[in-house]
């Protein structure tokens, strides 16, 4: 049952082959049994996901069911959701009881499905190792002395340790993917807009997106089917038609053209990253596909101009946690402006409080221009250079991370190498376009690495068969952690 896709728990589900009461708590069970290694879930009310349960049960039984009626899935803890703790992995908000449902949420709703519960992430989403959680380190099923990557790190987790049988997660410059490749499942990151951001706590308005992590890209299609979607409450949703992302799964994939721009193969690629990613084209080339050899320029600034526009809406987005209407207030103060800055400093975490300072600092007068001004410039360049690629190649590959999941601590001093491990995932963010990451074998230490596929502008279904294929010929996406 724990390595059923959700296509298969959907078909048991309707054929009455077991309820989904059952089905939730045999995953509640093992989240008892499993968590407190592994520190995946921050919230959980198993009588919230029975009750949705039995509400299941009951549309199925009515005939009403949809693919994933019925069935139990995770969320991060950076989507509210109606009468659940949403902390967004900060003391900031650890009593923040959201009275409404994030857009995704509602979507899930809709379909009839199951939140297990809300999982563990870096603060506010900043991250790359889910080591900055208010509520504990995050550990990889694969070796728990190692990271799971973040921010999504509770959600890959989660997925990984068949402790949900899917689950959401958020990608500002990375955030899905790397997490997915270091816990060797899959993760898509949408086209910016194709998903709507209402009720997502907000880091990076105009680079965070949510998206579905599961284990295979035929799961990815039949979240996205419920996820994707117009939403009027948010001014970034696109208003486009409805799809089906799981249309061309099928598909074969002769005269697919992959694009390897040469800056991804460039020095400061483990060595056993690389020999996984190579042998995962070689498959796609047995698979029908070409290769084609591109470059984006100016992708090597991409790292620079985040960690200068990314801080920046931070500093703007997160001004509305001072104390004052929810939240964490200090407890003793002298005045308005006292209990602002002790509340601030109190329930931030180090890392939200570096980038706070680096927002406010580059869109500071006098600063404005040399910093803020010059990113967006280069950002723009950075779009154009996928624009010039896609007119010789229908898809992008690469690796995901630099390197498999590094040891818990490894990085914590050096803010810059923690900054280096997105270093292929950014672009795509700052571009706006779809991106995702899939497992494609083992590097050192018997870790797992992820190939990283960059789609053009809303061609998340095109990216699914390409993903989808290359999971029918190989079981990389099917391997799980051994001994949990």
């Amino acid at each position: 049952m724990f390595e059923s896709s959700l296509k298969q728990l959907g078909d048991a589900l309707r054929a009455k082959r077991i309820s989904s009461v059952e089905l939730t708590q045999s995953y509640l069970d093992r989240i008892t049994r499993l968590n407190p290694q592994l520190n995946a879930y921050i919230t959980l009310n198993p009588e919230m996901s029975l009750a949705q349960a039995r509400a299941a049960d009951a549309r199925i039984a009515a005939g009403k069911a949809e693919a994933l009626t019925g069935i139990p899935f995770a969320q991060k803890d950076i989507f509210c959701a109606q009468g659940w703790l949403t902390t967004c992995g900060s003391k900031m908000l650890h009593n923040f009881a959201s009275p409404y449902d994030a857009h995704v949420i509602s979507q899930f709703n809709s379909a009839g499905a199951v939140n297990l519960g809300k999982t563990n992430m870096d603060e506010f989403a900043m991250g790359s190792s889910n080591e900055t959680s208010y509520y504990g380190t995050v550990k990889n099923p694969w070796d728990t002395t190692r990271v799971p990557g973040g921010s999504s790190g509770g959600t890959a987790a989660a997925v990984a340790a068949r402790l949900c049988a899917a689950a959401t997660g958020t990608d500002t410059g990375g955030s899905i993917r790397q997490p997915a490749a270091l816990c060797g499942i899959s993760g898509l990151k949408p086209t910016y807009g194709v998903v709507s951001r209402y009720g997502m706590i907000a880091f990076a308005s105009s680079l965070d997106q949510a998206g579905p992590m599961g284990r295979s890209a035929e799961d990815l299609a039949l979240m996205m089917n419920v996820m994707a979607g117009f939403d009027e409450r948010d001014s970034t949703s696109l208003q486009r038609e409805k799809e089906d992302y799981a249309r061309d799964l099928s598909k074969p994939l002769n005269g697919l053209r992959i694009g390897l721009p040469k800056e991804f193969f460039a020095a400061g690629m483990g060595a056993d990253v690389a020999k996984a990613v190579e042998a995962a084209i070689a498959e796609y080339k047995k698979l029908g596909a070409t290769i084609v050899d591109i470059s984006l320029p100016n992708s090597k600034l991409s790292v620079p101009v985040y960690y200068v526009l990314a801080p920046a809406e931070a500093s703007s987005n997160l001004s509305r946690f001072d104390g004052v209407r929810y939240g964490y207030r200090a407890p003793e103060y002298s005045d308005l402006a006292d209990m602002y800055e002790k509340s601030r400093a109190q329930g931030f975490g180090a890392e939200v409080k570096r980038r706070i300072m680096i927002g406010t600092y580059v869109l500071s007068h006098g600063y404005y221009d040399a910093y803020y001004l010059q990113a967006q410039k280069i950002r723009r360049l950075i779009a154009q250079d996928f624009t010039e690629a896609y007119k010789q190649c229908d898809v992008i590959m690469g690796p995901t991370s630099p390197s498999t999941a590094f040891k818990l601590g490894e990085k914590g001093d050096d803010p810059v190498q923690m900054y280096l491990s997105d270093i292929y995932t950014i672009a795509v963010n700052l571009a706006g376009l779809p991106g995702m990451s899939i497992p494609c074998g083992f590097g050192d230490n018997d870790m797992p690495v992820g190939l990283q596929i960059i789609g053009n502008y809303f061609d998340e279904a095109r990216m699914l068969n390409v993903a989808h294929q290359y999971q029918l010929a190989t079981d990389w996406h099917s391997r799980a952690p051994q001994g949990l």
